[in-house]
């Protein structure tokens, strides 16, 4: 890397139990170097998870090392616009976090970004994919367990053969943990929490994924990279293993360890050692739910999860390699919901034609015809609830759902479009719909107009409608299909649900 084609950008992370700044060079051609890192410790996450927001001395506390935070950058010569701030769980949770981001913006100009947690599972994602590199290519070939246990929340992603089968934020984390372990009484009764709070969670992901069946276990986080660096062998230089057995003794042999233990033998910094025991057999009761031989401890975060996201820039295999995985869990959560597969990808199929043919009409950009094939191939899971009003089910169950890569924003948008895929289009009553931004909810004007005419053409779920080319006339578009069959029923479908696109579009939708 050439010195005229470094730019110089700094990532701080406010988590739950400390801040922490990276500074790193990123190069033209997609690579970055670290020059520098800090962090500190801070109270943060037990005020919150105590008294539900961040008390007057959290507040002071983090500005405090905020302001050492911006005379560092001031020292590297980095702009405002160059230091990307990122807070997760402990923010997230609090009351008055908006308060919170308009003092730091106030006294240190600092802009935060509060992370939701399904978008730190991407930048987590990220940061092991480049840390792994090409040399354990057991995580593309093995069912794979990627899990970050934090202070207020664990960020667990389940990929079945390299394809992601599910993605969660949990609530569960050292802090939450150890403020319900001082309700119990005595130990016995801490260890059964620890425990039902585990069977409970792996119950949860294995409607999705049978944990059983899981090979490769990638451990992130400060708990298990201090393990790796203490117990693990290196695989390259970011990233270490633990042989499964040596993992278990480990954590057998530190379960009763005090924190002043810790400190002591294993030589670990106070803040650092305050987690350490809670957080290794959280990693443990995960790991005895698969069957992985070891656990793989990449040495990332969501800094360096952040710092590869710029470095790339809009790269578009990496783009598309990450459409490919949102459509994989799209498709995973139909799945669980048991949505009729076949007809639902065939609809998608339907869309995804007609939006590349309109293109000019609609001025709809890459991601968001990603976003319509989510809505395509979830526009029936409502049927899991009830046939009658299943696009009122299906925008309550996708609303309240993960789904990896999509943030929440965009999961509102796409529950109304499958919200309009059938009966009345939208209403000025409708308040899930007006409480778009206007230029959402002209998104999902236009996706949905699309999604009806898709789901029309496949009235009978049969699959027999394949399309060939669209034909543009003054007040027309007329859809010529293959073969020569009966489409009585796609018809009556039209006349029915194409009135939205003659709305939005203009034209009248013809079958030929």
């Amino acid at each position: 890397m050439s010195n005229n084609e470094k730019k110089v950008v700094a990532v701080l992370a406010i988590g739950s139990t400390s801040i922490r700044l990276v500074v790193a060079a990123i190069a033209s051609e997609g690579q970055w170097q670290v020059l520098d890192k800090a962090g500190k410790p801070i109270t943060l996450g037990r005020d919150v998870f105590t008294s539900g927001q961040v008390s007057r001395e959290s507040l002071l506390e983090c500005l405090s090392v905020l302001q050492h935070c911006k005379e560092l950058l001031a020292g590297w010569g980095i702009a405002e616009t160059d230091a990307h701030v990122l807070a997760t769980s402990a923010l997230r949770a609090a009351r008055n976090r908006d308060v919170f981001v308009d003092r730091v913006r106030l006294a240190t100009g600092f802009r935060i970004s509060i992370v939701e947690g399904i978008e730190e599972n991407r930048l987590i994602y990220l940061a092991v994919r480049f840390a792994l590199k090409e040399d354990f290519p057991q995580f593309w070939k093995d069912n794979t367990m990627i899990i970050d246990i934090g202070g207020g929340a664990t960020e667990i992603m389940l990929l079945e053969r390299g394809t992601m089968a599910a993605a969660h934020s949990l609530r569960l984390g050292t802090l939450l943990i150890e403020q319900q372990s001082r309700l119990a009484v005595g130990p016995a009764w801490a260890q059964r929490y620890l425990e039902e709070s585990i069977r409970n969670t792996a119950e949860f992901l294995s409607a999705e994924m049978n944990l059983a069946h899981i090979r490769s276990f990638v451990g992130v986080g400060s708990d298990t990279r201090i393990a790796a660096f203490l117990i693990g062998t290196e695989l390259n230089e970011h990233c270490r293993i633990i042989p499964r057995d040596t993992f278990m003794a480990f954590v057998q042999q530190v379960r009763h360890y005090t924190i002043e233990t810790c400190v002591q033998q294993l030589h670990i910094a106070y803040a650092e050692a305050e987690g350490f025991v809670p957080g290794l057999l959280l990693y443990k009761q995960f790991l005895e739910q698969t069957q992985a031989v070891q656990v793989v401890v990449p040495d990332v975060s969501i800094r360096e999860g952040l710092l590869v996201d710029l470095a790339l820039g809009v790269d578009s295999a990496l783009q598309e390699e990450f459409f490919s995985q949102i459509i994989a869990s799209a498709a995973n959560l139909g799945r669980k919901y048991h949505y009729d597969e076949a007809h639902n990808r065939h609809v998608a199929n339907l869309c995804l034609f007609l939006f590349d043919i309109l293109s000019h009409d609609h001025g709809m950009n890459r991601r968001e015809r990603m976003m319509l094939e989510v809505a395509a191939l979830l526009h029936d899971i409502g049927m899991f609830i009830s046939g009658r009003s299943h696009h009122k089910h299906g925008q309550y169950i996708v609303v309240n759902s993960e789904i990896f890569g999509l943030r929440r924003d965009e999961l509102e948008i796409i529950a109304n479009v499958i919200r309009y895929h059938r009966s009345a289009p939208p209403a000025e009553a409708d308040i899930d719909y007006i409480a778009l931004q206007r230029e959402d909810r002209n998104l999902v004007l236009k996706m949905a107009s699309i999604l009806r005419v898709a789901d029309a053409l496949d009235r009978g779920h049969t699959q027999q409608i394949r399309l060939l080319s669209v034909e543009r006339k003054s007040e027309t578009i007329v859809l010529h299909t293959a073969g020569h069959r009966d489409l009585s029923l796609e018809l009556i479908g039209l006349e029915e649900k194409a009135d939205l696109f003659q709305d939005v579009f203009g034209y009248k939708v013809l079958l030929a």
